[in-house]
C-alpha cells in the first residue's frame, strides 16, 4: 500500500507539471496524433474499398464465367451456353416459372470525373430484364428502368456523384451511340453503385458483340442450390465454365487492391511510429531532466525507485493516449464516409467507395499510441529510477 500511495503521489505531481513543459509535451502528443491519423486514414481506405466490393455479393446468387476467367472482362459465353446455365438444376424460378437468371455483358466507357474533369473508366453493364430480380439489394430510387432494346441507362448513385453527365434526363455519348439517363439506383453503398446499366441486347448491338455474353448471374434455389448447379454444369459436356458464389467472387476481386493499400499503409505507419517514439523519448528525457531536483528530493524523503519509474512511464502513456485520441477523433471526423473513386486493377474500371473508419481501426490506433508511449517512456523511466540521489541533491 505504501508503494501504491507513493505511486499516486508522484504520478499526480508529474501530471500537474505537464503545463510547465507544454512545448515538449505538445511535440509528443502531435507526433502520436499524426501516426494514429495516418494509420487509421490509410487502413480506412482499404476497409472501405473491401466493404464496398464484398457487400455487393449474396450467398444465394452464383456467378458463372468461362473456365479459367478471373473477371468478367476476360470471360466469354455464347447464347446457347447461357440458356443451358439458366435452365440448369439449382437455379431458382419466378412465379411464372421463368428462371431467375441474367446473361450479362460488361464494357468500360469513358466519363469525366466531376472533381478534376479528367477521363475515367466507368463500367457499363448490359443486363436482362430479370437482372433486378437476381439482385435483392438494388432498388430504383429515381426515374424508371430502361426500356428493352433502347439506348437508355440507369446509373448507380455512387457513379452519379463522382462522374459528370449522369444526371436524370441527360444524354451521354459512348462510342457511336448516345444513351439517355432514365433512372438512378442504389445498392446500400455496394460496388454495384459504381456501374451504369442498360439492356444487354442494346449493348450488344452498340458494341457489335453479336449474341455473346461474359457472365450469367443466377438466383440459387434453396440451401443446396449451389451444389446442384455446380454439379450439373460440371457434368454437361457442352459447357466449360466456372461457378462461384457471388460473395466469393467479389471477395477475390477486392483482395489485390486491399492488400496493396495495406502493404503501403503499414510500413508508412511503422516509420512514422518510430519517429514518434523518438519524439516521446526526447519529451520524457526532458521531463526527467527538468524534474531532477524533485526526483532527488522525493528519493531523499524515502520514495522508492519503482514509484518514480512507473510514474514517468505513466506520464508518457498519458501523453500518447491524448495524442491517440486526438488523431482518432480528427480522422473519424474528416475521413469516415468520405467518398472517392479509384481504379480497380482487376476490372480496369473505377470503383466508387467511402472511407470506413471503423471502431476496430480506432482501437488499433489507440493501441499503437500506447505502444509508442510505452517505448518512448521506458528508457527515461529507467533513468529516473537510477538517478543518483547524492549527485542530484548537489544541484539543489
Amino acid at each position: 500500500m505504501n508503494v501504491v500511495r507513493q505511486l499516486v503521489a508522484v504520478s499526480g505531481m508529474n501530471i500537474r507539471s505537464i503545463p510547465a513543459r507544454r512545448g515538449s509535451s505538445a511535440v509528443a502528443v502531435l507526433g502520436v496524433a499524426a501516426v494514429v491519423g495516418v494509420f487509421a486514414a490509410v487502413l480506412s481506405m482499404a476497409t472501405g474499398f473491401q466493404r464496398t466490393v464484398t457487400s455487393a455479393g449474396s450467398e444465394d446468387v452464383a456467378v458463372v464465367l468461362r473456365a479459367g476467367s478471373t473477371t468478367e472482362l476476360n470471360s466469354g459465353l455464347g447464347i446457347e451456353q447461357t440458356r443451358i446455365v439458366a435452365g440448369a438444376p439449382g437455379v431458382a424460378r419466378g412465379e411464372d416459372g421463368t428462371p431467375l437468371a441474367s446473361s450479362e455483358l460488361y464494357v468500360v466507357v469513358d466519363l469525366p470525373k466531376k472533381a478534376t474533369n479528367t477521363p475515367a473508366n466507368v463500367p457499363l453493364r448490359g443486363i436482362e430484364p430479370s437482372g433486378l430480380d437476381v439482385r435483392d439489394k438494388v432498388s430504383l430510387t429515381a426515374g424508371r428502368m430502361f426500356a428493352p432494346g433502347r439506348n437508355e441507362i440507369v446509373v448507380g448513385r455512387g457513379a452519379q456523384l463522382q462522374f459528370a453527365g449522369l444526371e436524370l434526363g441527360e444524354s451521354v455519348q459512348f462510342g457511336q451511340s448516345s444513351w439517355e439517363v432514365v433512372g438512378v439506383f442504389e445498392a446500400d453503398g455496394a460496388v454495384t453503385e459504381s456501374e451504369l446499366w442498360c439492356d444487354v441486347r442494346a449493348l450488344q448491338s452498340a458494341y457489335r458483340r453479336g449474341n455473346t455474353f461474359q457472365s450469367v448471374r443466377v438466383k440459387l434455389a434453396g440451401a443446396d442450390g449451389f451444389e446442384q448447379l455446380q454439379t450439373a454444369l460440371a457434368a454437361d459436356p457442352r459447357l466449360d465454365v466456372d461457378v462461384e458464389r457471388e460473395t466469393d467472387y467479389y471477395a477475390e476481386q477486392s483482395r489485390t487492391l486491399t492488400q496493396f493499400i495495406k502493404w503501403v499503409g503499414y510500413p508508412v505507419s511503422l516509420l512514422m511510429g518510430i519517429g514518434a517514439v523518438f519524439g516521446a523519448l526526447n519529451t520524457m528525457y526532458s521531463s526527467v531532466a527538468a524534474r531532477t531536483r524533485e526526483i532527488a528530493t522525493l528519493r531523499a524523503l524515502g520514495f522508492g525507485a519503482l514509484p518514480v519509474a512507473v510514474s514517468t512511464l505513466l506520464e508518457s502513456l498519458l501523453l500518447a493516449l491524448i495524442g491517440g485520441v486526438i488523431g482518432a477523433a480528427v480522422t473519424y471526423a474528416v475521413f469516415n464516409g468520405y467518398t472517392v473513386s479509384t481504379l480497380d486493377g482487376s476490372t480496369f474500371s473505377q470503383v466508387v467507395f467511402a472511407f470506413a473508419v471503423t471502431p476496430q481501426l480506432l482501437v488499433q490506433g489507440l493501441v499503437a499510441a500506447l505502444v509508442i508511449g510505452f517505448f518512448g517512456g521506458l528508457l527515461p523511466a529507467i533513468r529516473a529510477a537510477r538517478l543518483p540521489v547524492v549527485t542530484a541533491l548537489r544541484a539543489l
